[in-house]
């Protein structure tokens, strides 16, 4: 697929694989991205990014992922403007770690101590339900620029129309303390696999990569020493990966029209037992 011309949204903006992708789609020529994510700092990001590229090229929103009037203003905003959204990078995301069954420790009596329902529903919120539906609604913004151009179902004569890439993650295949973050990380496999199927009928694709555990503020909260003894030593490359190294990653991914399915870059992510 073209990039050049085409109007992305990408969440997770300010910072991160977000915020890698949003470069990277700039300099394959994207004709505007929504930036979204819950920090004001993308609105700074996208003023220093417009300055860079000498246009109004980023197109900054402030709010709450999970919130579906939010990310309709944003759909509704960037279609006043262009007649569609073409890509779609949802990455933003969190963690909330901690083991999934803890037993109270000198005290009387024995509780049991479970992962919280509510961080669960959270990260399932934010992680899994929040990407499903930004995805959905790119689909149904190049579903709606064909009706009014009163084309049918995608053809493959035609160009393909647009594409969409989930982030995964190595969590997916489980890791101890990610109960929530490897569940939702694994819903979204099943997601990709549906939508492949269902949004190539307007002639979009959706793909899913997977990264290991790559060099964000999210990765960093976990702390320098766990970064040092759990990380590194299970990775080939014995560092983090560059947030860049993703978003090339996902640029190749949308580019290229015969990769489907799932890309791992996981720097060689093999934890020992």
């Amino acid at each position: 697929m073209k990039l050049e011309g085409k109007v992305a949204v990408v969440t997770g903006a300010a910072s991160g694989i977000g915020q890698a992708t949003c470069l990277k789609l700039a300099e394959e020529g994207v004709a505007a991205i929504g930036a979204v994510d819950r920090s004001e700092g993308v609105r700074e990001f996208a003023r220093s990014l417009n300055d860079r590229f000498g246009r109004e090229l980023l197109m900054p929103y402030s709010g709450d992922v999970v919130d579906g009037a939010f990310r309709e203003r944003v759909f509704a905003d960037i279609e006043t403007k262009f007649d569609a959204v073409h890509i779609c990078v949802p990455a933003a995301g969190i963690t909330r770690d901690r083991l999934a069954v803890k037993l109270t420790n000198g005290s009387e009596p024995l509780r049991l101590d479970l992962y919280s329902e509510d961080e669960f529903r959270r990260v399932m919120d934010i992680n899994l339900i929040a990407p499903i539906y930004w995805a959905l609604r790119t689909v149904g913004s190049v579903a709606l620029s064909r009706k009014r151009a009163r084309l049918g179902p995608w053809v493959p004569d035609e160009r393909v129309q647009g594409g969409i890439v989930l982030i995964g993650s190595v969590s997916k295949a489980g890791n101890r303390g990610q109960i929530s973050y490897a569940t939702a990380k694994a819903g979204l496999e099943g997601a990709q696999a549906t939508l492949a199927i269902e949004a190539i009928f307007y002639g979009v694709r959706c793909a899913i990569i997977h990264p290991g555990f790559t060099d964000t503020p999210m990765v960093r909260s976990l702390g320098d020493d766990l970064i040092r003894e759990q990380i590194l030593p299970n990775t080939q490359l014995k560092r983090l990966i560059r947030p860049e190294e993703i978003a090339e990653a996902i640029v190749f991914m949308l580019r290229n029209s015969s990769v489907s399915g799932a890309l791992w870059a996981d720097a060689g992510w093999h934890p020992r037992g």
